[in-house]
């Protein structure tokens, strides 16, 4: 059975099954999709903060979330993320006893830059910081903030600057702030960060599936008619 081909009809028969207006949104937002810019966080113990930050990234445009668990296993809260979820590509690293050094090598090898977020005085102020190229940003667990392996393995570190008691805003709040600005800089400086064409069609074809009611029952039917086909 040729995958690629299986797939194409799929998308095709599962087509029938959504809106036009929903087709045009999803083409809509495949266009402005990007993994050029991409989020880490690492550790966070509280469902709304994690769940803030990817409703944050999903309305910038941003596709992948990376989610280490070493300590704090992840969760969710379904009322602030609003849906946000079902959208997005979440790794996950809990497996090992050196998770964050497992997603570190996956992002390198992908060719991301890693930026973790500190309040401490070797960060940068992030509004100084030019984004040229594929960039992470790591987001620290509540509290304790940025582990030691982050803090030894890190490309560079950027800070919001503080103008009052407070050392630090929530970590929701750092995202939205140092995301907007890293994601205009991507989208006004370099061109080509969008989704390549394999990449559109595997979401496109990912994002049918969770549009159509009772699919299940149409993956059925459809694999036994193309089966029926192929014979």
């Amino acid at each position: 059975m040729n995958n690629i081909e299986y797939q194409k009809e799929l998308l095709a028969y599962l087509s029938d099954y959504v809106t036009d207006h929903k087709k045009e949104l999803f083409e809509e937002v495949l266009s402005q999709r990007t993994r050029h810019l991409t989020v880490v966080l690492e550790d966070l113990f509280k469902a709304h903060n994690g769940s803030a930050v990817m409703r944050t990234a999903e309305g910038m445009g941003l596709q992948d979330i990376h989610v280490v668990e070493q300590r704090n296993a992840y969760d969710y809260n379904p009322y602030v993320l609003r849906g946000a979820g079902k959208w997005l590509t979440l790794y996950k690293y809990k497996d090992t006893d050196q998770n964050m050094k497992v997603c570190f090598d996956h992002l390198k090898a992908e060719g991301y830059q890693i930026i973790a977020t500190s309040p401490h005085e070797y960060a940068k102020d992030f509004r100084d910081y030019e984004i040229t190229q594929k960039t992470a940003v790591v987001f620290g667990a509540e509290e304790t903030g940025i582990s030691d392996y982050v803090k030894a393995h890190a490309d560079d570190f950027v800070k919001i600057p503080m103008h009052g008691f407070t050392e630090s805003y929530n970590i929701s709040v750092s995202a939205a702030i140092i995301l907007e600005d890293f994601s205009r800089q991507l989208r006004s400086k370099i061109k080509g960060i969008g989704l390549t064409p394999e990449e559109i069609f595997t979401l496109k074809l990912e994002w049918y599936q969770k549009m159509v009611p009772n699919v299940d029952a149409h993956l059925r039917a459809f694999d036994k008619s193309y089966k029926t086909k192929l014979n």
